[in-house]
């Protein structure tokens, strides 16, 4: 006799896995504007998980922009870009971004993720004379792509540049070979050494793919990013950008040169296959270009709080690994006690920050990643070092 039982009965089984190994995320609520206070699940508390790291999320100047945009060009463009979706403020808001990141030109896709999708699986559609040389702890959007495109693919172990060499030379032979690197990483906040890859990436005649997602509006000249915050501008053949972290809004884009560019347009498929970003983000994005263009204020603001921050929990004992960038993570290691800090200092301390736990980080590497903005105070920074050192004592971390 065979056992009648639903169809869907696992995934209830695997739920209850993912609670009992500490690795069910608890997905919150927030019920206003994104900003460095917020009300969560109905409680005000201070928020140090989004990366709105220039606090342009709600900037008035960027909201205005986007309601004339909804005034003048609707809210939806309607179609993909290559049939009747390209409007004016696309190509302003390339051409903006070019000039920005000091390349030819860009092109926008409705996200970051469906950038490195696009442009990488454009790059390498089909093709049995590339070959991906990709950094190990590249974002989930770049391994996607690099799936996405079935070209031949090899690792490099992480920020070692021995490896990197190693793996070119097995690939030597390969007609079109391009090393794809985060030039932040996003959970440990380390950086790419970018310098090194383009050295070695020259004596190998590859090509250098970028993801800046994390670099801009941080790094850089008036936040331009990693590649300008090394002088690579000639060196770096691609850049992908978001354009919902430091920026604010929505969006992703690549910048390279002109006909790499064209290239990409022709053959991206977020491009090709799904509608284009729409008016009133287009047009916030612009804004937000024009804001980091006129004044660096704002990142200034970004690393004075940041250096409060990481130097108080490292001064208390916690291991914040190897970051350089507001990104900081609070190493604890194991999940379920990750898991518990974090609803505690929601329950206890008003602080929402959210546990980051397997497959996004390895098992046994559990954190609380913290990220300041320009829009915290000084003393939203001191609270944030004081509670945790509290914490840490009253569930034994700290002995």
């Amino acid at each position: 006799m065979v056992l009648s039982v639903g169809r869907l009965d696992w995934i209830t089984e695997e739920l209850e896995n993912l609670k009992k190994q500490g690795l069910y995320v608890t997905i919150r609520k927030l019920q206003t504007a994104q900003g460095p206070w917020v009300v969560v699940d109905g409680k005000r508390v201070l928020n140090m998980c989004s990366n709105n790291y220039l606090g342009l999320a709600a900037h008035p100047r960027i909201k205005e922009a986007a309601i004339k945009a909804i005034l003048d060009y609707g809210v939806g463009a309607g179609a993909v870009r290559t049939i009747a979706g390209t409007m004016e403020l696309h190509e302003i808001l390339e051409d903006k971004l070019a000039r920005f990141k000091r390349r030819e030109a860009a092109v926008v896709f409705q996200s970051g993720y469906n950038a490195n999708l696009g442009a990488l699986s454009a790059l390498g559609w089909g093709r049995k004379d590339l070959v991906f040389v990709s950094e190990e702890l590249n974002h989930a959007s770049i391994i996607d792509a690099m799936r996405l495109a079935g070209a031949p693919k090899v690792i490099y172990k992480h920020v070692d540049m021995e490896d990197l060499k190693k793996k070119l030379e097995e690939v030597k032979d390969y007609r079109i070979k391009v090393i794809v690197t985060d030039g932040v990483f996003s959970m440990d906040g380390d950086l790419a050494p970018l310098p090194e890859i383009v050295e070695l990436a020259e004596q190998y005649n590859a090509i250098v793919y970028v993801d800046d997602a994390h670099g801009e509006g941080v790094l850089g000249d008036h936040g331009r990013g990693i590649v300008d915050y090394y002088k690579l501008h000639d060196r770096v053949d691609f850049e992908m950008g978001t354009l919902s972290k430091a920026f604010g809004v929505i969006g992703g884009y690549v910048a390279g040169d002109r006909e790499s560019i064209e290239f990409i347009k022709q053959r991206g498929r977020p491009f090709l296959f799904s509608s284009a970003m729409n008016p009133p983000d287009v047009a916030a994005a612009i804004a937000a270009v024009e804001i980091l263009e006129e004044s660096d204020e704002l990142i200034k603001k970004l690393w004075e709080n940041t250096h409060i921050l990481q130097k108080g929990l490292r001064d208390a004992g916690f291991d914040l690994g190897n970051t350089k960038h507001p990104i900081t993570p609070v190493m604890l290691y194991d999940e379920k006690l990750t898991q518990e800090f974090s609803r505690r200092l929601f329950d206890e301390y008003n602080i929402f920050a959210q546990a980051i736990v397997y497959p996004t980080v390895p098992k046994g590497k559990a954190r609380i990643r913290l990220e300041p903005s320009a829009a915290h105070k000084p003393e939203d920074m001191k609270y944030v070092v004081d509670s945790f050192t509290e914490l840490a004592r009253k569930v034994g971390f700290f002995k």
